[in-house]
């Protein structure tokens, strides 16, 4: 475990290039770490016989090109997302404050209608109606309830 730094400094060199002999024997001392080296130098070995592919005059030009297309479509994706991490939300909870409050509304009127129904069958039961005969001499009886107007003193005195 104390070797690992040591293990992967080597490992690291020999990356980029061929390790000394005395490298070579300190890593093969270490028993733990044998398996490991082995799969590791036989891949470097046969990464550095990989021939390097042919690349354009252009390539870093082409590269930075493309470089910047992303991040110029990945702005405009900002740009518009926006629109649907801060719009929609506020505008589903308008729609739902709104839903909700016209539900309260019409339950509101619901139950004021139906309150005045119970409340006329209540009279009706309560009080008979007036026979036909009653309803005929209305005006009359409307009449002779209301009190006469009182009269004027002061033109009384005034007349004597």
């Amino acid at each position: 475990m104390k070797n690992e730094p040591l293990q992967n400094q080597l490992r690291e060199l020999a990356w980029r290039r061929k390790l000394t002999d005395a490298e070579k024997t300190g890593l093969r001392m270490q028993p733990e770490a044998q398996a490991d080296w082995e799969l590791e130098s036989r891949l470097s070995e046969a990464l550095a016989s990989v021939p390097d592919a042919p690349v354009p005059s252009n390539f870093t030009v082409r590269v930075l090109q493309a470089i910047e297309r992303e991040e110029a479509r990945g702005a405009r994706t900002r740009s518009g997302a926006w629109y649907w991490r801060v719009l929609v939300p506020r505008v589903a909870v308008a729609v739902a404050v709104v839903g909700f409050a016209g539900l309260a509304h019409q339950h509101h009127e619901f139950d004021k209608r139906a309150r005045l129904a119970r409340d006329i069958a209540l009279l009706a039961k309560a009080q008979p109606m007036p026979s036909i005969e009653a309803l005929k001499n209305f005006d009359a009886i409307q009449r002779m309830s209301q009190t006469p107007p009182r009269a004027d003193d002061e033109l009384l005195t005034l007349l004597k």
